[in-house]
């Protein structure tokens, strides 16, 4: 499986109406959840980050909100971010505009907050100018690889460990498929980061009403 564990600049610059990280003179860093909440796993994950006594942010997708509303509220009660992930997780380019805005839209009804983060880490392009309307498009600067079947826990630390600096974006997931692998190297991605000199902050957000 092919993906870029860290961002290039290149890509960055291309599509510079999308937030790929957050300069700042602190030594911030982002650790970003994609696709939760997930029954047996979120409040897991949130009870690593509390032991930490870390911040995250999560990017839900409305139709596991809608299933798990008790794991979406601990999200916020807890003090970290939420971000909009659609509401069923389609995949930008393969669908039309009038859709993909729509099951935005959808999601936006229970997932209140400026931030969105396209599936797949592709919007649909015809979508890109409305959403920057109204959305912070946020995207990442490294990608810890735990969807990725070949990819080791331990290497799935070091993709994180080894990438970050000031200011990245760090993308995870929440869901069945990675359950394992997650709640295992967690606590290492965070002991890590840290050891490097480096804070876990939640991405701010605005809610939209």
């Amino acid at each position: 499986m092919w993906y870029w564990v860290k961002t290039p600049k290149l890509v960055k610059k291309i599509f510079h109406n999308q937030i790929w990280d957050i300069p700042s003179n602190q030594p911030f860093v982002y650790l970003t959840f994609d696709d939760g909440p997930t029954k047996g796993l979120t409040d897991k994950i949130l009870e690593v980050l509390r032991n930490y006594e870390v911040k995250a942010t999560f990017f839900c997708v409305g139709k596991n909100v809608q299933k798990h509303p008790k794991e979406y509220k601990k999200i916020i009660s807890h003090g970290h971010s939420i971000g909009n992930h659609t509401m069923t997780h389609p995949m930008g380019w393969w669908n039309s505009k009038k859709k993909y805005l729509n099951d935005v839209k959808q999601a936006e009804e229970i997932i209140n907050s400026n931030l969105f983060r396209p599936p797949y880490g592709k919007i649909n392009i015809k979508s890109n100018k409305i959403l920057q309307k109204k959305y912070k498009i946020i995207m990442w600067d490294v990608v810890g690889g735990d969807f990725d079947p070949n990819c080791s826990k331990e290497q799935l630390i070091y993709n994180i460990t080894n990438n970050v600096e000031k200011g990245s974006i760090v993308v995870l997931h929440d869901n069945q498929m990675v359950k394992n692998k997650i709640l295992k190297a967690l606590p290492l991605i965070i002991e890590g980061v840290q050891k490097k000199g480096f804070k876990l902050k939640a991405i701010p957000f605005t809610p939209l009403r």
